[in-house]
């Protein structure tokens, strides 16, 4: 269930880091997990927190939870609270003494007054040991990134330009120079310096490096280093009014930070070159990080574009980022996913450089095979047909001994009530049968679990020609202990006592599209969206659902897995985590 119990997984990355700890290349070893705060993370996450945070775990170092925040315009608070509340969630204690920590007293601003160049480093994993997860900022950088922008125009690397954004991207395609590119060192430190004071509106002048406007690779053709933009920041309010581009600021907060091995998804290879580039275009003294890129995590029927996660939620076809049928942490959490269970995924589902697609039913299993093991059984009825045992008194009630979960023998067991009237669910009575369904049906005996064996003697209907209930005879002698006991019955039922149910809404959750690649080759992915994706059913359940409690699993026997959502209250209400088994297979194999 836990990765931790396993040997840790064997990739080229790690290869790599185990060489670098073979070769005393670190004093320790340092990596870092950065999102942009500009939307919730998703399972696509899960994958690097895992390889970052596990990579420290592995080999005694440490990892940072760092917020790429450089462009407000598109960044939240929001969005910062709820990455940090999921990266918290799914390490949780798992990488105690692993988490990067910044030194007591110690800050950016604190640092620069003293005449540092350089900024501090996160405290050693002793200190962060049993601490709550908090994040460091790209904008805590600010002051010591303006200070490198400057140093490279002092060098002659970065030049102010005045092509709007539209012309700048079209002379980069053309492998065009800039008209000023060749601007003093003078001017550009002037414009430059005029840039922070806010003197140009939005798009007038940007900061670009020098290095080749030829390059094959793009990226490398006179890239933005710095643009104007009147902005509020979530973190450092109005103060500042450029802001760094994502490749500038993420090396060297990288450096900063002391991060030794950089860990990136496959798009930022094309990069690697600029990240270099820039690091290496300034007078560090320390030891320079280095870039690595792995393919980014794929699962079938599900979207990971934050775009088209966004237009999921603003189109109201999903409740909120956390809807139980979104990909994203938080969903996943809400749907009753231990972090556990998605960890154990995250963590072991491979580093490769090759993108591809991951069956979902292999995150599926990793969720049944953790809840099977910590769910406790309970006895719940989805869409309940009556049951009237015409041989067991009215009025009487009896108590069977029930197992709370037999993968757990300290578990114990409980108490369920019986009584003359029961529920029992619809698709375990059929009509008229085929030979080979050994559930409930006219003349047919099933099993109560836990209980007696009963026979259906007459089948009770509507005006409308609907079941009202099921007349049924109980063998009184058939519990444990009894003397036919031991008869053997193909089918076993779940049920409730009538008298003693108690209701709750059960949210039925399924995959959120009827196709493995909703948006393959530009498909309108919301045209695969599964009508099916969420049925709400009133529930019958054991009165010992009574006391369900937010932080564990239940299982309703013989149906799924389910949790208590964040809404339940006076209104019980359950989310089905995950079906007992993979219904979806079916579908594949009629594909097939």
């Amino acid at each position: 269930m836990e990765p931790e119990n396993k040997e840790a997984p064997s990739d080229f990355i790690r290869d790599i880091v185990a060489g670098d700890v073979a070769e005393k290349k670190y004093a320790h070893i340092h990596t870092r997990f950065p999102p942009e705060p500009n939307g919730y993370l998703h399972i696509g996450h899960a994958k690097s927190i895992c390889l970052n945070f596990g990579i420290a775990r592995e080999f005694g170092g440490i990892c940072n939870l760092r917020m790429d925040d450089t462009n407000p315009a598109k960044e939240d608070v929001e969005y910062v609270d709820s990455i940090r509340e999921d990266v918290n969630w799914l390490i949780g204690g798992w990488a105690e003494g692993q988490l990067g920590l910044k030194e007591k007293g110690k800050t950016p601003e604190t640092m620069a007054s003293n005449g540092s160049r350089d900024f501090y480093l996160p405290a050693v994993a002793e200190r962060a040991r049993g601490a709550a997860l908090e994040p460091f900022y790209a904008s805590d950088y600010f002051d010591q990134l303006y200070d490198y922008a400057e140093q490279l125009i002092e060098r002659g690397r970065a030049f102010v330009c005045d092509l709007p954004p539209e012309e700048t991207d079209e002379y980069r395609r053309q492998a065009k120079e800039s008209p000023w590119r060749n601007r003093s060192a003078e001017e550009n430190l002037d414009l430059f310096r005029r840039m922070k004071a806010g003197e140009f509106p939005d798009g007038k002048r940007s900061l670009r490096a020098k290095i080749d406007v030829a390059s094959p690779n793009v990226w490398m053709r006179d890239p933005l280093l710095y643009r104007i933009r009147h902005a509020e920041h979530h973190h450092t309010g109005n103060r500042w009014r450029i802001y760094p581009m994502y490749d500038f600021a993420h090396c060297l907060s990288d450096y900063i930070e002391g991060i030794t091995h950089s860990i990136c998804t496959l798009e930022f290879e094309v990069h690697r070159p600029l990240y270099d580039w820039i690091l290496e275009s300034l007078s560090l003294p320390r030891r320079l990080p280095r870039q690595y890129e792995f393919a980014r995590l794929s699962v079938s029927y599900t979207v990971m574009s934050k775009r088209k996660l966004l237009q999921l939620v603003e189109e109201g076809v999903v409740a909120g980022w956390d809807d139980p049928r979104m990909p994203t942490i938080s969903g996943i959490r809400r749907r009753g996913v231990p972090a556990e269970a998605l960890r154990a995924f995250a963590y072991n589902i491979g580093i490769t450089k090759y993108n591809g697609l991951t069956d979902v039913a292999v995150l599926e299993h990793a969720v049944r095979e953790d809840l099977n093991k910590r769910a406790l059984r309970r006895l719940a009825v989805l869409r309940p047909v009556k049951v009237v045992l015409t041989n067991f008194p009215a009025g009487k009630v009896e108590e069977v001994e029930a197992v709370n979960n037999p993968e757990e023998p300290g578990a114990g067991t409980r108490k369920v009530p019986f009584s003359r009237e029961l529920f029992i669910e619809r698709d375990d009575f059929m009509e008229a049968a085929p030979p080979k369904f050994f559930r409930l049906k006219p003349g047919g005996d099933a099993r109560l679990k836990y209980a007696y064996i009963i026979r259906c003697d007459e089948v009770i209907k509507g005006a409308d020609g609907g079941i009202v209930e099921l007349r049924c005879t109980a063998d009184l002698d058939s519990r444990t202990g009894g003397a036919t006991a031991n008869r053997k019955i193909k089918g076993t039922i779940h049920w409730v006592s009538a008298a003693h149910a108690i209701d709750a809404e059960v949210r039925l959750y399924d995959r959120l599209f009827t196709e493995a690649e909703p948006d393959k080759d530009g498909r309108d992915f919301k045209s695969v969206l599964n009508p099916d994706s969420l049925q709400v059913v009133t529930a019958k359940c054991e009165p010992a659902l009574k006391e369900a409690r937010p932080e564990l699993r239940y299982q309703f026997e013989r149906l799924g897995y389910f949790a208590p959502d964040k809404d339940s209250g006076e209104k019980l209400i359950f989310n089905r985590t995950i079906t007992m088994r993979d219904a979806w297979a079916k579908e594949w194999q009629k594909k097939g």
